[in-house]
């Protein structure tokens, strides 16, 4: 046998090897991703109901009142009708699985890349379309779409939208790089161009950020990581900062915090809640997705360690870190690894929401990539007490992922409303739905 075929034969064999290695590590770790390229089997927008539009108007003597006398009477005395043994909500055509007594349909079934969602002072929905660089407002008349509007395009990113609770009018909009803020006339419509308040580091894998305005009049900017784990060179990264609305004292409220995407103050408490995502490649269940308490001063642990402060030795087995593990704040709820939560809300208490939910959380698992078996794609209910603390917790909204492994959407965002209301975003179908109670 010739050098050169040798040669030859060498590099063959080891083209060969890392093919073979690459597909092991894939098929391991990422074969997750799989449902996330194949065509949904169903249409989501055309299974599940319209909202309706506010000019539409329902005829109570038309035919669906006379089909419903008509099939009264056809229905022994005793019966409903209907198989209580479906614990389901409604969802006509069985798509999603619903807890009991809500509804669901769609908004809006033109909103690519939706993902924040915020109500605006005349209560209008505004929307954040990262993906495309857009800012949508549906106009609202009870409950349903009174028309819809793009109000800002070729932004950078644009996620986190806040209005201002002291100046309602005033609309303060995160882009990867900057937080700027708009005024609105009394019609909800910008006058004149947006002002920046303060410029925000960018670059790397998480370049969404999320703002908020708490009780104390300040303004809250989370501020993701640029790796999957890494020791960060800027310290505004991987953490939560507060600033004036003005853009000055502009200073660290949390650290250690790898993409806390989403937050929320808890209505009894008022403490900060937020969902934070674990980083990739060491497993299916490893690390614990988790959502969080956040405290002012506080280190989260990353990128040393996660959940209720485990090191991360794959990255750090070192006595340092392990020592600031043990200094870090634990994670308050552990959740599935890779489940991916994003948006969160409270339930109010009372207000046309069932017993039992007030105060309740419900969080929206994105779902997963970096898993073998796909998880996430629903919501999920978090029964607490009055402190916070974890009773139960069950599915609310499930469906997204079907059982022959086919994504139909991912839902990112919950803004709950007084009156069993709430809406929810989905930046795969690119539809804004509707849940309602009807108890």
């Amino acid at each position: 046998m010739t050098r050169r075929r040798i040669i030859s034969l060498v590099i063959i064999t080891i083209a060969a090897g890392i093919l073979i290695a690459v597909s092991v590590f894939f098929w391991n770790n990422f074969r997750g991703v799989i449902p996330l390229l194949r065509r949904p089997s169903v249409d989501i927008t055309e299974a599940i109901p319209d909202s309706g539009t506010a000019a539409e108007e329902e005829d109570s003597s038309g035919p669906d009142l006379q089909e419903a006398e008509e099939e009264a009477e056809e229905t022994p005395e005793g019966q409903s009708g209907k198989d209580d043994s479906d614990k389901s909500g409604e969802d006509e055509d069985g798509i999603l699985d619903l807890a009991r007594g809500f509804r669901i349909s769609i908004l809006s079934a033109d909103v690519p890349a939706a993902r924040v969602l915020a109500s605006g002072p005349e209560g209008d929905l505004w929307i954040s379309q990262t993906g495309i660089g857009r800012i949508t407002r549906i106009m609202l008349e009870d409950g349903k779409s009174a028309g819809q509007e793009i109000v800002f395009e070729g932004l950078d990113n644009p996620h986190g939208l806040a209005f201002d609770p002291r100046e309602p009018n005033t609309l303060y909009i995160a882009e990867e790089k900057k937080i700027s803020r708009v005024m609105l006339d009394g019609n909800g419509d910008p006058q004149g161009g947006s002002e920046k308040v303060i410029d925000l580091p960018g670059g790397g894998r998480h370049y969404t950020r999320t703002i908020g305005f708490a009780s104390d009049g300040r303004l809250y900017v989370s501020i993701g990581s640029t790796c999957d784990v890494c020791n960060e060179s800027d310290e505004r990264l991987a953490s939560i900062y507060s600033l004036n609305k003005d853009g000055s004292d502009f200073k660290l409220f949390a650290s250690g915090l790898r993409n806390a995407v989403f937050f929320r103050w808890h209505p009894l408490t008022g403490e900060m809640w937020a969902t934070e995502m674990g980083r990739d490649n060491l497993g299916d269940d490893l690390p614990p997705d988790e959502i969080n308490i956040i405290l002012e001063g506080r280190d989260y642990g990353w990128p040393y360690c996660y959940g209720k402060n485990i090191q991360d030795k794959d990255f750090d087995s070192s006595p340092d870190a392990a020592s600031r593990c043990s200094q870090a704040e634990p994670s308050h709820i552990d959740l599935q690894a890779h489940s991916a939560p994003l948006g969160l809300d409270f339930i109010p208490e009372g207000g046309g929401w069932p017993e039992g939910y007030g105060n309740n959380l419900l969080v929206a698992y994105h779902g997963s990539w970096n898993r073998s078996v796909p998880t996430g794609y629903k919501i999920v209910r978090f029964v607490l007490d009055s402190k916070g603390n974890l009773l139960e917790r069950e599915d609310f909204i499930s469906g997204w992922l079907t059982e022959d492994g086919k994504v139909l959407g991912r839902p990112v965002d919950i803004l709950v409303l007084p009156g069993g209301e709430a809406y929810i975003s989905d930046d795969r179908a690119g539809v804004i739905y509707r849940l309602e109670y009807r108890g």
